[in-house]
């Protein structure tokens, strides 16, 4: 048990220092530059330098006991803007999946609505094209000829690009998540939502790793965009911090929209592998290829029943 509790605790110690007191420290020494050098020495090393001594040999700093309390007051520091870090990446994270974008305040519900309506609107346009080129290559092999597959694929690109399926939130990334349970209602009448707390208790140790590191991945990358956001108030006092911003905002974009498709591809290929294996261990449906028959019993039987209806008052 000693072992077990020992080997936690450094766990939690590499998590706490790799996520909150690295990142955080270095943005506290990123404040510490902007506040020193300015606007008008953005990068005077001699300048910068001179501060550091200067701080280095006050009398507070040359006791043991004034740099244990500079050390501490460091280390608070970088776990509070960690913390905060974490605390706006969890707001930038919703924000970027806008599942419950219909229940937000009103003037950000408004112009999610209006977001969505301008995507649905390109993708309508986008999904027309593509399907006249599928319809014409159909066309031509049904003559006997192999149509050039090239306009197709762009329009199938061009169309994916603004969503994989029919837009019905306000980002890319909250739709490539809502695809998959729109492909597997289409193809299997599964309720993703209904389904998975029940599929996640059966599926291989492996399986749940590479979900839950992919979930962690993404995580990650809107508390990127949420560090480039913190940033962003240092640019007031030294202006090379705007390019802070903006490096890890598009970074933090662009891990994002990367780390969504990863995690949308693992919940659609476990639920498509591992749904048949969740029937069979319910012991529903016949055996064999999962079936639309069989996705409508698997969720009618996984879906709680409704409340009662209220006594009649009175």
């Amino acid at each position: 048990m000693g072992g077990f509790l020992s080997e936690l605790g450094k766990k939690l110690a590499e998590r706490w220092l790799s996520l909150l007191v690295l990142p955080g420290t270095l943005y506290l020494a990123v404040a510490a530059i902007a506040h020193t050098l300015g606007h008008t020495h953005p990068f005077d090393l001699a300048r910068l330098t001179q501060q550091i001594t200067s701080w280095a040999n006050r009398p507070a700093t040359s006791t043991v006991g004034g740099q244990v309390v500079v050390l501490a007051a460091i280390l608070v520091g970088a776990a509070t803007a960690g913390l905060a870090a974490q605390a706006l990446g969890s707001l930038t994270e919703r924000l970027c999946l806008a599942a419950d974008w219909p229940a937000w305040t009103s003037p950000l519900r408004r112009l999610a609505a209006q977001q969505t309506t301008r995507r649905h609107d390109r993708w309508t346009r986008a999904a027309r094209t593509w399907h006249h080129h599928r319809e014409q290559d159909a066309q031509a092999l049904a003559r006997g000829r192999r149509a050039d597959p090239a306009a197709r694929q762009a329009a199938e690109r061009a169309m994916a690009r603004i969503a994989p399926e029919e837009p019905a939130r306000p980002t890319w990334s909250g739709d490539r998540l809502n695809a998959v349970a729109v492909r597997l209602e289409r193809d299997h009448h599964l309720d993703l939502a209904t389904l998975w707390p029940h599929l996640w208790l059966i599926l291989p140790e492996e399986t749940r790793t590479e979900i839950t590191t992919a979930r962690q991945n993404l995580t990650r990358a809107a508390t990127l965009i949420a560090w480039g956001l913190l940033y962003l108030p240092l640019a007031a006092w030294w202006w090379p911090a705007a390019l802070i911003t903006a490096t890890l905002a598009l970074t933090g974009r662009a891990r994002t929209r990367a780390a969504t498709d990863t995690y949308a591809l693992l919940l659609e290929a476990t639920t498509r592998v591992h749904a048949r294996d969740l029937a069979d261990h319910l012991g529903l449906g016949p055996t064999g290829p999962l079936t639309p028959e069989t996705g409508d019993t698997l969720t009618h039987h996984l879906t709680p029943s409704p409340p009662r209806h209220p006594p009649t008052a009175g």
